[in-house]
């Protein structure tokens, strides 16, 4: 099984990055569109465009599996069927660390199986990094907000 993983600084909070990963209308903003409650257990979806190069209709099926508040958050997250009727069944995991400047934000998103999921997998890979950078700039953006008002 292959994983993603990717590290992201932030200068913010441990608590402003939380809400980014926590609150739907945040999420939206960064991520995609979502039904999302920080709740364990709770079922959810995340929206994008379809992709019928790879199959695939533009639903990740979720549900929270773990919350440790402004530390750990993680669900499944499940597509498919995609390319040759593969699904994704995988596992995305958030945590945080507050550092001295900020917080360090790891990610890792497991279970890919390396043949079947290969252009989630690929797609994924790069899609995620693009996400953190836009949810960096959005942090800024608000934060840029405050410091003007």
């Amino acid at each position: 099984m292959a994983s993603i993983n990717h590290e992201f600084f932030f200068s913010q909070a441990p608590e402003i990055v939380w809400e980014y990963l926590t609150n739907t209308e945040l999420m939206e903003l960064w991520l995609m569109r979502n039904d999302f409650k920080p709740l364990v257990g709770h079922e959810f979806q995340f929206r994008t465009n379809p992709m019928p190069n790879i199959h695939f209709d533009g639903i990740f099926h979720c549900r929270v599996l773990e919350i440790i508040p402004r530390k750990k958050l993680s669900y499944s997250w499940k597509a498919g069927p995609g390319e040759d009727n593969n699904e994704v069944d995988s596992v995305v995991v958030w945590q945080l660390q507050p550092t001295d400047k900020g917080t360090m934000l790891s990610l890792e998103h497991s279970g890919f199986s390396e043949t079947a999921n290969l252009g989630f997998y690929n797609g994924l890979t790069q899609g995620w990094l693009e996400k953190l950078q836009k949810l960096a700039a959005k942090m800024d953006e608000q934060k840029a907000a405050r410091v003007g008002n």
